[in-house]
């Protein structure tokens, strides 16, 4: 989705499922914007321990601000499934990757995006 310039803004598990030929689906079509409109942002360390357990943001925080690295928690559950989602995709939870896609996307850039890995494609004749 990000590599067509769309965000889907609720990423919670429940809202994608696979189809029977092992295609990606997002349910959440009222949550999904382009991806221009969001600003990906890195968390800013905080200042002492008062800040980690204050109960609002030490930080601004704007409208369109998305902070990838807080996603782990609600995209995949602990164990055996997050650390494979880690291995494999650890790179979504980085304010970097997203802004590279962004300004990638901006360029006119279009991607290849396909199912399945290269060892399972159909070769040339």
């Amino acid at each position: 989705m990000a590599h067509a310039g769309i965000f889907p803004g609720d990423m919670l598990l429940k809202n994608f499922g696979l189809s029977r030929h092992g295609r990606v689906i997002f349910y959440d079509y009222d949550e999904i914007q382009p991806l221009d409109d969001v600003v990906f942002r890195e968390l800013p360390a905080s200042r002492d321990a008062d800040d980690e357990m204050a109960a609002e943001p030490w930080f601004s925080v704007g409208e369109h601000d998305a902070f990838p690295e807080e996603w782990l928690a609600f995209l995949v559950p602990a164990g055996a499934l997050r650390d494979e989602f880690v291995r494999a995709h650890g790179h979504l939870l980085t304010a970097d990757w997203w802004t590279d896609v962004q300004r990638r996307v901006r360029a006119g850039e279009l991607f290849d995006v396909y199912p399945y890995g290269p060892e399972r494609r159909l070769g040339r004749a």
